[in-house]
């Protein structure tokens, strides 16, 4: 069995000629590029069980040659695909089971699907990708051995097509983190933008039209033996997929929770940031673009959100004399241009140079490069002894800050609802460390204070934003006066509603270890 890592990459038809001129490939290529046609046919049963087994399976044709490659499992990360691969020739255009039987270990869900009687009988193509490959064999100072591979096609099922147009650096040898730092060099010349699903995901998004999938925070598996660094590891890398996970949502979907899962993950990952700042120093450019992406996504989050629960829920309140459909029609266009604008943002080449940049310097470790003295003691400290002093840190400061909250005003309440997401992500971070029911119970004490505390701050945004409409729009005055005027009693109210979340936290313990 083989590991395949690549990193994938979306690049537009109209630049491939800067591409193929780029003084990266002149530099590092050690041959002239070669020319394939490549027609590849992915095959699986009927209901799908070689892609529920986290597979693929397919037989490509290069000129005479007939090729069968099962993938299994692995990981995307920014762009970064590691999958199991297993792979030998073929007599034809169907694959050989058996032949794939003898190297498959059997104990792994695809081994014990390959063994499955009435697989072979119930195998069909289910669809084809056909396109050329250029590929450039490339050697970097380094050491790393790396093909670089432009395809561009399409995937089709029956009258169905949708084009290929990436390109793939795969690792025959070397560091995967240096196929970050050949990105960002391409990116300095050619507009790209990450590759997070495979040609097999798109074939089967053409067989099985589904939209984009909302991707919510995960748990993070840590290991109670792991170190801070590993502990730092695993959970930057949790936040990515929430980001990543949710761009095509962005992009190309309407659900406003495909925006406000990825303004979460933004938020998760900034905490962790902080939370591990005594360890680690993130590059100043990836916080400034990461701040930005934020409010690209924030103004967005922020108009539908408006648009969506702060209004229907105050509407019954406005009289009937008060007009209040321009209102909403003002409201609706300006979060659908937030919402395209967020869209640009990331499918932008700044977005993309972020990516790359924040994954070369988290999965490569490069805090190493800084990191000296306590910082570097600290990274090979225990997880489970910091992670304890974390929550006790941020359980004390939360209490602290909460001590007048129906009284504070909303500069305070702010500060407080701050230090409660705080609270809450390191919570979440660190579930998998202690007893399960207590931790759940802990971190439920915290959401509902949250959730609570941000209904003070929709309602804070919402006033904001109608106050913009009644500057910009002196014809939405009245309506949006009275809007506000009607969020403003709902606060008022509201503060009655906060002593029961803030009571269940202050009794709430903090859970023990396993």
């Amino acid at each position: 069995m083989g590991m395949e890592i690549e990193l994938k990459l979306l690049i537009d038809p109209t630049a491939v000629e800067s591409l193929r001129k780029h003084a990266l490939l002149e530099r590092y290529a050690i041959a002239p590029p070669s020319a394939q046609e490549l027609v590849t046919t992915y095959f699986d049963t009927s209901d799908f069980e070689v892609r529920k087994s986290d597979a693929a399976l397919r037989v490509r044709r290069s000129g005479t040659d007939w090729i069968q490659t099962l993938k299994g499992g692995g990981s995307v990360e920014g762009g970064l695909h590691q999958r199991h691969e297993w792979e030998s020739t073929v007599d034809g255009p169907c694959p050989d089971l058996a032949a794939l039987r003898d190297m498959v270990e059997h104990d792994t869900a695809w081994g014990k699907l390959l063994r499955s009687k009435s697989l072979e009988d119930r195998i069909l193509p289910v669809f084809t990708t056909k396109f050329q490959r250029t590929v450039w064999h490339l050697q970097t100072p380094e050491g790393d051995d790396i093909e670089l591979a432009l395809d561009q096609g399409t995937v089709e099922h029956g009258e169905t097509t949708v084009p290929i147009s990436e390109i793939e650096m795969e690792l025959k040898a070397g560091d995967a983190n240096h196929l970050f730092d050949l990105a960002l060099e391409l990116l300095d010349q050619v507009a790209l933008r990450i590759g997070n699903i495979s040609k097999a995901e798109r074939g089967y998004a053409l067989h099985s039209p589904q939209g984009p999938a909302i991707i919510k925070a995960s748990r993070v598996e840590l290991s109670r033996r792991a170190t801070v660094e590993q502990g730092l590891q695993a959970i930057l890398a949790n936040c990515m997929g929430q980001i990543q996970g949710n761009e095509a949502g962005v992009v190309h979907g309407q659900d406003p929770e495909s925006v406000h899962q990825m303004r979460v993950g933004l938020r998760r990952l900034r905490s962790a940031l902080d939370m591990f700042g005594d360890a680690v120093t993130c590059p100043a450019q990836i916080l400034e673009d990461l701040d930005w992406l934020a409010a690209e996504l924030g103004a967005a989050r922020d108009w539908e959100v408006l648009h969506d629960s702060t209004l229907p829920a105050i509407d019954h309140a406005i009289p009937r004399d008060i007009e209040s459909a321009a209102l909403r029609t003002a409201v609706s266009d300006t979060a659908a241009s937030k919402r395209g604008q967020a869209a640009g943002a990331v499918n932008s080449v700044r977005y993309t140079r972020l990516m790359l940049g924040f994954q070369a310097w988290a999965q490569g470790a490069r805090w190493r490069d800084q990191a000296a003295g306590q910082a570097a003691g600290m990274l090979a400290k225990p997880l489970a002894r910091f992670a304890n002093n974390v929550l006790t840190r941020d359980q004390k400061r939360l209490l602290k800050r909460g001590k007048r909250l129906r009284s504070a005003d909303p500069m305070a309440r702010h500060r407080v609802r701050i230090a409660a997401k705080k609270a809450r992500y390191a919570s979440e971070f660190f579930e998998s460390l202690y007893r399960a029911g207590r931790m759940r119970r802990y971190t439920e004490h915290l959401a509902a204070l949250q959730d609570e505390l941000g209904r003070f701050n929709d309602a804070a945004v919402a006033d904001g934003l109608l106050r913009q409409l009644q500057a910009d729009h002196p014809e939405l005055a009245a309506s949006a006066g009275f809007a506000r005027g009607v969020l403003a009693a709902d606060v008022t109210d509201g503060d009655l509603k906060l002593g029961k979340p803030w009571k269940r936290f202050t009794r709430a313990k903090l859970p023990c270890r396993k």
